[in-house]
């Protein structure tokens, strides 16, 4: 890792903080230091806002095609890139080495897909109803735009969110987790080698999120924000993004429902728990978060699943044969442990894990409870952990009202073979995004965001660019 970029990303050109500041980044599976990177402070925060700001004119006016071609070098470079990207994932966030390479696949689709969007931007036209006006509409890029990405998907939120923004004509200021910049660093560079101006994207890593986004967001010269992240940071920005009107985009915590009916396919029931569950050691948004499962086949499930996941190696993600990485921190493994803990205090029964093991690092084994009280804290709180809470229910009105009593909306995983109740149950869930015989969800081709309190807009998909557009309609006298 000694070629990964560790300062900030300003205008083109890579400088330390403006008062000499670094922090650490950890790896989780050992708890020692990889590297230090530069710690931005406010100033360094104004600086990569005028980078951005007086980048934007110039950027708007470039050629689609041109923006096009962008993305599509840094596409092929990622690719290119895949085992060097991989380990620095693995290194900086833990997830094992396979399932750093399939994130670097995602993450590279984002490029290529909005690649493809770039030049396909329309508009529109016609005579207005009255007959006297011609009605000209063009969309236009909404301006400089602050991201804001999380830790646990560092490569491919980051793609998720730069793509659009390139593809569009908006210049960006990027503040990554600050327990995975190296990923974000890492993109930039890729994204100066692919043809990027000077100025279109500035990376700032900073453990003083405060400090740095706030005076931004405030200021009245970013004009949109996308955020990736929990639901009660989400409010907050949501406020600041207040006195400026700042347009926002978010997608915030989740509490998905997993529903296994009483004529689903057990295996296939299995396998999408695996997928839903498992996925990034449960610290994905779209973790499958409680499991109602009908109480004439909860027995059978619980068992194939508790074997599954009993079967799953731990270690460091670096290892051959490992399944599972650490937790991304202590804080993490403990919330996790509390969650269990509570669980079983209320009458929660084990079928296999429930205890972090001795030594270094941020273990947590994957984890299967059944008996699970409704009252649990696992139940209205993010686990963002590899456990699976099993609770049994009766008929469909009752489950449907379960899984709905969230304020969280993000996904739902249904599994049934009937189609009737496959589409009927789907409609009825409060969620923005339905796994329906799947546990897997996520694509770059497909609108991913969700409802009430899981967030605002969509990323990805052909709507993905639209957040980062806005109409300006021309009224033109018919003569």
């Amino acid at each position: 890792m000694t070629d990964t970029p560790a300062q900030l990303f300003i205008g083109g050109s890579w400088v330390d903080a403006a008062d000499g500041a670094t922090m650490p980044v950890d790896d989780p599976a050992t708890g020692e230091i990889i590297t230090y990177v530069a710690d931005a402070g406010a100033k360094d925060a104004r600086l990569a806002e005028d980078a951005a700001v007086q980048a934007q004119e110039e950027w708007a006016r470039t050629a689609p095609r041109a923006r096009s071609e962008i993305l599509r070098r840094a596409y092929e470079i990622v690719l290119e890139r895949t085992d060097e990207l991989a380990h620095l994932m693995t290194a900086e966030m833990g997830k094992p080495l396979a399932e750093a390479r399939g994130e670097v696949a995602y993450a590279a689709e984002f490029f290529r897909w909005f690649s493809e969007e770039a030049v396909r931007i329309d508009g529109g036209g016609g005579i207005l109803p009255d007959g006297r006006n011609r009605m000209l509409l063009s969309r236009r890029p909404v301006g400089p735009c602050l991201l804001i990405t999380p830790w646990n998907f560092p490569l491919a939120m980051g793609t998720r969110k730069i793509g659009p923004a390139i593809a569009a004509g908006c210049t960006m200021v990027l503040k990554p987790a600050p327990q995975t910049p190296l990923s974000s660093l890492a993109l930039a560079a890729i994204l100066k080698e692919a043809g990027l101006p000077d100025g279109v994207l500035n990376v700032v890593t900073t453990s003083r999120a405060g400090e740095v986004c706030e005076p931004l967001l405030r200021g009245g010269r970013i004009r949109k924000l996308s955020f990736t992240g929990s639901t009660n940071v989400g409010r907050l920005l949501l406020a600041q993004c207040a006195d400026a009107v700042v347009r926002t985009s978010m997608e915030l915590g989740g509490n998905a429902p997993f529903i296994v009916f009483e004529d689903a396919d057990l295996d296939k029931a299995v396998d999408g728990a695996m997928l839903a569950k498992m996925r990034n050691m449960g610290e994905a948004c779209t973790a499958a978060n409680r499991f109602f499962v009908h109480h004439s086949v909860a027995e059978e499930f619980g068992r194939r699943l508790a074997e599954r996941m009993g079967a799953l190696v731990v270690g460091p993600g670096t290892r051959d044969g490992v399944d599972v990485g650490p937790l991304i921190d202590r804080a993490g493994r403990a919330k996790v442990e509390e969650l269990v803990a509570d669980a079983v205090e209320r009458g929660a029964q084990v079928l296999v894990g429930g205890r972090a093991p001795e030594g270094p690092g941020c273990f947590y084994p994957p984890t299967v409870l059944t008996d699970v009280d409704s009252g649990s804290r696992l139940m209205d709180t993010e686990i963002f952990g590899p456990v699976a809470a099993i609770l049994t229910f009766d008929d469909e009105d009752e489950v449907i009202r379960r899984a709905n009593d969230t304020p969280w909306g993000l996904v739902g995983y249904v599994f049934t073979e009937g189609l009737d109740r496959a589409l009927r149950v789907s409609e009825r869930l409060e969620v923005g995004m339905v796994g329906l015989n799947t546990g897997l969800v996520s694509n770059p081709a497909a609108p991913f965001g969700g409802v009430k309190q899981s967030g605002l807009g969509r990323e990805g998909g052909r709507v993905g660019i639209d957040e980062f557009l806005e109409y300006q309609y021309l009224a033109v006298p018919v003569r």
